[in-house]
């Protein structure tokens, strides 16, 4: 007698196997994680409520406080301050907060969508239904995928809104870390990026905790990367030597010349400070920008400011919108590559 020895064949190569249709699988995909994308609408739930209700708050006050006349007049200017001295905290506790949600929808939902398969092993019955790895990690990815941007998108909506007095108000820095991507397309661009990082962070570790926490770290670092040194170079930025910038723009740099040549770079040192402008000189009350500008050019140096414009903000988000969307798309796309090529 002899034995016959088989190869096994990957299903994708067997034109005999019949495929899987895809819509089982979106249905297949749906009951596996259906409590992962139960927690990502539970979660951004219970953001938009508190946003809706201390919205209708917040939208009251200001809308009180502007509908003030004579604007000019001692009440109506107190009227301002007090609404801006209740809410100030507001304008970073919140935005700081919500800064985590995309982190924690890629580490969450995108991180465990393929590795919590590689850990138990599952995996390799799923490779034999008749599905194919590459149909297999599609069909997982981006269902997930758009159903998690979608919702990121519409709560930017919300938060937008939720937002929009201390916009109005041209105090808020637009441009700024904390609340530029969390507006517009960026806040669903993020969430998408976040939850590729996931993704791929699971089929390299295979692992669900290490690659939660090594999207966690990825993410992390990717977002500060582009928040403090990448962002504010997406355009040239304008240069000015009037000390009246406006609020809302986004400052990139300053520095001081005299006689044409770079003096210091940045604030003014304590010492030229001191040499010539000291508060006596400078004169009483509070020191202004634009008093220390005039101080300073009495004695040749002229101060510069670099910074980007509150216009910019829609540029700057289909930029940081686009080349999101373009890593993400690499890394769904490495990670299908990396799915392919792995032995069983």
């Amino acid at each position: 007698m002899t034995t016959l020895t088989t190869v096994p064949v990957r299903p994708e190569e067997d034109a005999t196997l019949r495929p899987v249709p895809w819509r089982q699988m979106a249905w297949i995909t749906w009951r596996q994680h259906r409590l992962a994308l139960t927690g990502v609408v539970t979660l951004l739930g219970a953001l938009a409520l508190y946003l809706w209700r201390a919205g209708l708050q917040l939208h009251h006050g200001y809308g009180a406080a502007t509908a003030c006349r004579p604007a000019s007049s001692i009440a109506c200017v107190n009227a301002i301050s007090d609404f801006m001295s209740i809410y100030d905290h507001t304008t970073t506790i919140i935005p700081a907060l919500l800064q985590a949600v995309p982190a924690l929808i890629g580490a969450f939902v995108g991180a465990p969508v393929l590795a919590r398969e590689l850990e138990t092993g599952t995996f390799r019955y799923a490779w034999t239904q008749g599905f194919g790895r590459w149909r297999w990690t599609l069909a997982k990815l981006i269902p997930l995928a758009v159903v998690v941007a979608a919702a990121a998108g519409v709560f930017s909506l919300l938060f937008s809104w939720y937002y929009q007095p201390f916009i109005a108000d041209g105090q808020s820095n637009r441009l700024g870390a904390i609340v530029f991507d969390l507006r517009g397309i960026a806040f669903a661009s993020w969430t998408l990026a976040a939850f590729s990082i996931g993704a791929v962070a699971g089929i390299f570790v295979r692992r669900v905790v290490p690659a939660i926490l090594a999207s966690l770290a990825a993410y992390t670092g990717l977002a500060v990367v582009v928040g403090v040194f990448l962002r504010e170079h997406y355009l040239t930025a304008l240069v000015t030597s009037r000390p009246n910038v406006p609020a809302s723009a986004l400052i990139t740099g300053n520095w001081g010349t005299k006689d044409g040549t770079v003096a210091f770079v940045g604030r003014p040192p304590i010492d030229l400070l001191q040499q010539f402008c000291p508060p006596s000189a400078v004169g009483p009350g509070k020191p202004s920008l634009g008093s220390f500008a005039q101080c300073f050019s009495q004695h040749g140096y002229t101060l510069w400011t670099s910074y980007q414009p509150a216009s910019r903000f829609w540029p700057f988000q289909w930029i940081e919108g686009g080349w999101l969307l373009a890593l993400s798309a690499l890394l769904i796309a490495a990670t299908v590559w990396m799915v392919r090529g792995r032995a069983t």
